[in-house]
């Protein structure tokens, strides 16, 4: 399984990191389009595992979303004068609400099974997860200048670091040491040590942040780094309190070693958002 994992995700990071610096905006958008597609498909199987017809009307409604999105608001008309367009801000206020949501029901799980596990609200759910992962990375990656055009794909990059640092030393230390069960209801896999672990190996990121822009202020790095490795940690216990409930192992088997789209981007489904929200705040 390791090796599978390692191999895959060999295979994948370049294509990403080339997706990210190569690809202009408006193709990009178009791109996001279909790998979300895919993760609505495998969050069809979460709403209705047993009903194919529940899955595609999900999938297909899901995927019109986004393609109205991207016609409504194409990736030139994301930022005008530094503004972020206000439809894309209302939608990552909105998913940034629903991780304080989400994080409630993690927390209060299995006490939260009843609203988990309706099929209704979690046909909103998965709405809520992935449109706002969607455009917050789509605004990021949008986000430039002509003095720094890389400047919004170096900020999707970092977030990525940032969330593929905290999985590999959660995973890592979690393995060699964990002991104290985190939220053994959701996830009995996870640990305290591999959490604190997570949290360590993402001071790598301020490391090289601190290293490429030595101006930043060090102390708010730290804690924007620790607050987003947190919340892309409850991304992934959010997936498997809902993959719990349907009685799912992997959303899908479509990247060996990982699963699915949605066993590979659940912490980043809460990351972008936060994030975004954090930079708007902070740097804007």
């Amino acid at each position: 399984m390791l090796k599978q994992r390692i191999i895959t995700a060999l295979c994948l990071i370049p294509l990403v990191i080339a997706g990210i610096f190569l690809l202009p905006a408006s193709i990009f958008s178009w791109v996001l389009v279909a790998i979300f597609a895919i993760a609505a498909s495998e969050w069809g199987r979460i709403v209705a595992l047993d009903c194919k017809t529940t899955q595609y009307c999900f999938s297909i409604s899901f995927t019109f979303v986004l393609v109205t999105l991207n016609i409504i608001v194409p990736a030139d008309g994301i930022w005008y004068s530094s503004q972020l367009h206000p439809l894309y801000w209302l939608i990552i206020v909105v998913g940034c609400c629903w991780w304080l949501t989400a994080f409630l029901m993690v927390v209060a799980f299995p006490k939260s099974k009843p609203i988990v596990n309706n099929a209704v609200l979690k046909t909103v759910y998965g709405h809520l997860t992935l449109l706002p992962c969607f455009a917050s990375l789509l605004a990021l990656k949008a986000l430039g200048t002509m003095n720094a055009p890389y400047m919004g794909p170096f900020l999707v990059l970092l977030v990525m670091l940032v969330v593929w640092a905290a999985d590999s030393g959660a995973y890592f230390v979690g393995k060699s040491f964990g002991k104290t069960k985190l939220i053994p209801n959701v996830s009995p896999a996870k640990t305290v040590e591999g959490l604190v672990g997570g949290l360590f190996t993402s001071m790598f990121i301020v490391a090289l942040v601190m290293a490429i822009s030595p101006e930043q202020e060090l102390v708010l790095i730290i804690a924007v780094t620790v607050f987003v490795a947190l919340v892309s940690a409850l991304g992934d216990l959010t997936e498997s309190m809902f993959k719990r409930v349907a009685k799912i192992k992997d959303s899908g088997n479509i990247l060996p070693g990982h699963g699915g789209v949605l066993d590979r981007i659940d912490s980043l489904t809460a990351a972008f958002p936060v994030f975004t929200m954090i930079y708007l705040a902070f740097w804007m």
